[in-house]
């Protein structure tokens, strides 16, 4: 038997989540739908995050909603009305540690029986991750999904007032909500969404299921949050999608793309553009002449190649090949000089062998990666690798993950190395974790710098000479006063 917790009981399923429609997306106003209530007034948040940049700027999204209801943000567990934690099903690791502080977080809800505690984001999208949370955490009121954040003020509500346990995640294709209110994280960069979903499914991976199809945002709507961007004074901003560079692809009109969006991001007063994540079977040479032609364009890319071995990356369905990865790679060294690349790699696939491995490091040395984020594979559960037979040990897979490290180790150091001597333009994010007399920021090849510096730099872009090469960071000293 199904408990009843009230109006708001909806689980996810898998196999919806896999569905795609040929249908128009829809399109909700946040303003003209929700009804917003001080409900909040006198009452703190603390929101934790887990995860991609999605994830961020999804919390920022819903910071901006707890704020626009009155609440206040806190970071004192004790002094919060309600904890958010906003999590990451990519990998077990990232599922763990939501469960284990959700474990810690309990003798809150003994002391405040009042404080509501709810888990959103990516692992309420799973099957097995709601029926754990209504097995083992009774003690959770809010679980809700990628799909319906904008409904958060509703489910406070509920329970609040109606002190009504809510569970409500979509599985469905997704929709596009405009006008939600925001709180960014930084006074001079912002994430922007485009586009949401992702229509690829490989193999090994939960971001279909959990974020639904690929749709994207109308580009008037995009140019204008920009341009309000760029009137508070931000330096930049970083386009956002699970497969950015699909943008438009969902469109009837094919004058939409991501070429085109990046076009008239380029004639904009905006001074920096990235992007994030990029698939290599949807960049094209269109996209790589725009980002040679604007100067507001950041000379990073990070393409993700996740194997060098062909047959892998057929189970792992990523629908290129190592020799069309290496092709795409010579055409945007060729047309972007100086341009850093840096990827992600899985190690242990259950199907890969050592030759697989052995294809991997070739394209690592062939490439020059200037960094990347390397994992041991994690089986995600209702995906097809989930059900591929796994004969290599942990042993070996650790092993294998070292000896990637170790190159990609020198990669960042030897990209490191090639600014030695040189003037970077630097955008202060804030001051080091180390010492607040030290300044951190990232040069337009998005290298970290630490340079000695006052705070009032924060948010400006500052010329500095590059005195040391470091494995993970530059150092360097301001030129002049800006």
């Amino acid at each position: 038997m199904t408990k009843d917790y009230g109006r708001y009981f909806n689980r996810p399923s898998h196999k919806k989540a896999r569905k795609r429609v040929s249908k128009e997306t829809a399109h909700i106003d946040f303003d003209k739908h929700i009804n917003i209530k001080n409900i909040g007034v006198g009452k703190h948040y603390l929101l934790q995050t887990y995860g991609c940049q999605g994830n961020e700027a999804d919390s920022e999204t819903m910071q901006g909603i707890l704020e626009a209801l009155g609440f206040k943000p806190t970071d004192k567990e004790e002094k919060a009305d309600i904890i958010i934690l906003n999590t990451c099903a990519i990998r077990e690791n990232a599922e763990n540690r939501v469960f284990g502080e959700l474990g810690r977080l309990k003798q809150y809800k003994t002391t405040k029986p009042d404080l509501l505690l709810a888990v959103a984001g990516c692992m309420p999208q799973e099957e097995s991750v709601v029926n754990r949370l209504l097995e083992k955490y009774p003690y959770v009121d809010l679980i809700f999904g990628t799909h319906n954040i904008y409904k958060l003020p509703e489910y406070i509500e509920t329970a609040l007032h109606g002190k009504e346990r809510v569970v409500e995640v979509f599985s469905e294709e997704g929709q596009i909500v405009e006008n939600m209110p925001k709180r960014r994280d930084h006074p001079a960069k912002a994430w922007v969404n485009i586009m949401f979903g992702c229509d690829e499914f490989c193999t090994y991976c939960v971001v279909p299921y959990t974020r639904g199809k690929e749709r994207s945002r109308a580009m008037g709507d995009i140019l204008a949050e920009v341009d309000s961007l760029i009137k508070e004074g931000y330096q930049e901003v970083t386009l956002l999608g699970q497969n950015v560079n699909a943008y438009g692809r969902d469109k009837a009109d094919s004058n939409i793309s991501f070429a085109a969006l990046l076009e008239a991001l380029g004639k904009t007063a905006i001074n920096r553009v990235r992007f994030t994540t990029s698939h290599p079977n949807d960049f094209d040479q269109a996209t790589i002449d725009v980002i040679a032609k604007y100067d507001n364009m950041m000379p990073h890319i990070h393409l993700p190649v996740q194997s060098g071995s062909d047959s892998v990356l057929k189970k792992m369905n990523r629908k290129y090949t190592k020799a069309s990865y290496l092709a795409l790679i010579e055409a945007i060294k060729a047309n972007i000089p100086g341009v850093s690349i840096t990827t992600d790699i899985i190690v242990g696939f259950p199907t890969e062998t050592e030759a697989d491995f052995l294809e991997t490091l070739d394209l690592v040395e062939q490439v020059d990666f200037e960094g990347a984020f390397t994992f041991v594979f994690s089986p995600r559960a209702n995906t097809p690798a989930a059900k591929y037979e796994d004969k290599i040990s942990l042993s070996e897979k650790k092993s294998r993950l070292k000896r990637l490290n170790e190159r990609i180790n020198a990669g960042y150091k030897k990209g490191h190395e090639r600014f030695y001597q040189t003037t970077q333009y630097v955008l202060v994010d804030g001051l080091s974790k180390k010492s607040d007399k030290i300044l951190a920021g990232y040069t337009p090849h998005n290298k970290l710098v630490n340079m000695p510096g006052e705070a009032d730099l924060i948010g400006k872009i500052v010329p500095v000479n590059i005195t040391e090469a470091k494995t993970w960071f530059l150092k360097g000293e301001i030129i002049g006063k800006p």
